[in-house]
């Protein structure tokens, strides 16, 4: 059976992340986490911080953060 967890970040679906032997892969729903698309990570928890480190809160809008 596996598992499949969603992420979201500001009320926005970032992806999913599903769990395989060594740890989480990111299905990216939203073009502002596209950058994450694929990418591994050791627990759902870790994906998420990596999506909510995609934006940032500023005035009370999100925005994408600049990198």
């Amino acid at each position: 059976m596996s598992k499949a967890y969603i992420i979201e970040v500001h009320n926005r679906t970032a992806g999913i992340v599903t769990a395989h032997e060594r740890g989480f892969s990111f299905f990216s729903s939203e073009r502002a986490f596209d950058s994450l698309d694929g990418q591994h990570f050791a627990s759902a928890r870790d994906a998420e911080r990596a999506a909510r480190a995609l934006l940032t809160v500023r005035g009370g809008r999100v925005r994408r953060a600049a990198f």
